[in-house]
């Protein structure tokens, strides 16, 4: 079977996904016999491109590397000027959606995505804007199109997050969950603990890319705060906003709290957590200290993880390890798009 694509976001995880998509080819054609193409992609500053026959994709690459336009790799009688007419014009089967996120609306995602899928395509994202403002929709959307609505990579990036408890726990029923989301915050801590300022850690983080220039949605809990929304909104099924999670982050953490904390074998994270209780779901994001019995001590530098909690299995974790140069690299969200590729065709 033969598989167009449509790529909307061409940015780090994007490329990294079409370079996997690129590196496993012939595995994807001797195991599952699926060859792809991509017809469609569209960027954030580098144009737009769409030929149902297929584009060359390394020239692409090349092209954004360099910063050039990819316009000139379009052979479309239309004009292409927006990533919906890349959309309605690509004649994909599978779109990947990887617009920078949008915490209040998730648009223009859930355009997007509402677009694919109404025009029967499968629909698979990163972000976790249109996860937390349109699960339901998007969900009964993809149903009544027998279609896919994916989006594993929208959390902890490659860990199977969703699928572990779509899949390995049949009926089995979530109580709580607690972990660390946000990788930039961790490593901003881990630095601290060692001795930096809460300035230089953040610098440290720009630097290698992990922060943004602006880090105010890693440091104030608000990437970590949408990240608990999108898994109480699909695990227990009951839609929640960043907002109201409510998030604290680690501004006001002082290198004195975090000398204090090691002197007594404990150290500072941004907590993740969430409980059902009754009908109700209690969720936070709030710098919290831990001790060496926690699993959550351990994830230092750029490490993320999560605990599950259930009726039959009361623990269960799931850790994303270290790397010792602290980067989160693009590359584990591009394997998460990548698994919900093959588990869509295969």
């Amino acid at each position: 079977m033969h598989y167009k694509l449509a790529l909307i976001g061409f940015g780090n995880v994007a490329r990294a996904l079409a370079k996997l998509l690129v590196r496993k080819q012939d595995l994807l054609k001797s195991k599952y016999d699926v060859t792809f193409s991509f017809t469609g992609i569209s960027t954030g500053s580098h144009g737009f491109a769409v030929n149902p026959n297929g584009l060359d994709i390394q020239k692409a690459l090349a092209l954004v590397e360099s910063g050039e336009d990819i316009s000139v790799l379009n052979n479309h009688q239309l004009p292409i000027t927006d990533s919906l007419s890349v959309i309605q014009h690509s004649q994909a089967n599978i779109m990947f959606e990887n617009s920078p996120v949008n915490t209040q609306t998730g648009q223009p995602a859930l355009d997007h995505i509402r677009t694919a899928l109404n025009l029967g395509m499968h629909a698979i994202t990163a972000n976790k804007g249109p996860v937390v403002h349109g699960y339901r929709e998007l969900t009964a959307l993809a149903k009544s199109k027998g279609k896919m609505f994916r989006f594993e990579s929208a959390v902890l990036g490659g860990a199977p997050v969703f699928s572990v408890m779509r899949e390995a726990f049949p009926l089995a029923e979530l109580t709580s969950f607690k972990g660390i989301f946000n990788a930039t915050t961790n490593v901003i801590l881990s630095l601290m603990e060692n001795g930096e300022t809460y300035d230089d850690a953040v610098k440290y983080a720009q630097s290698i890319g992990l922060a943004e220039t602006d880090p105010t949605n890693d440091v104030d809990g608000w990437d970590a705060a949408i990240k608990v929304a999108a898994l109480v909104t699909v695990l227990w099924d009951t839609p929640m906003t960043p907002q109201q999670v409510n998030p604290t982050g680690i501004r006001g953490i002082t290198p004195e709290m975090i000398a204090t904390a090691k002197a007594e074998g404990k150290r500072y994270k941004l907590v993740c957590s969430a409980e059902k209780i009754g009908d109700k779901v209690d969720a936070s994001v709030s710098p919290q200290l831990v001790d060496s019995t926690s699993s959550l001590y351990g994830m230092m530098n750029s490490s993320t993880g999560v605990t599950f909690r259930t009726d039959v299995i009361l623990d269960y974790s799931i850790t994303l390890s270290e790397k010792p140069d602290m980067k989160g690299g693009p590359l584990e969200t591009a394997y998460g798009l990548f698994a919900d590729f093959v588990n869509v065709v295969k």
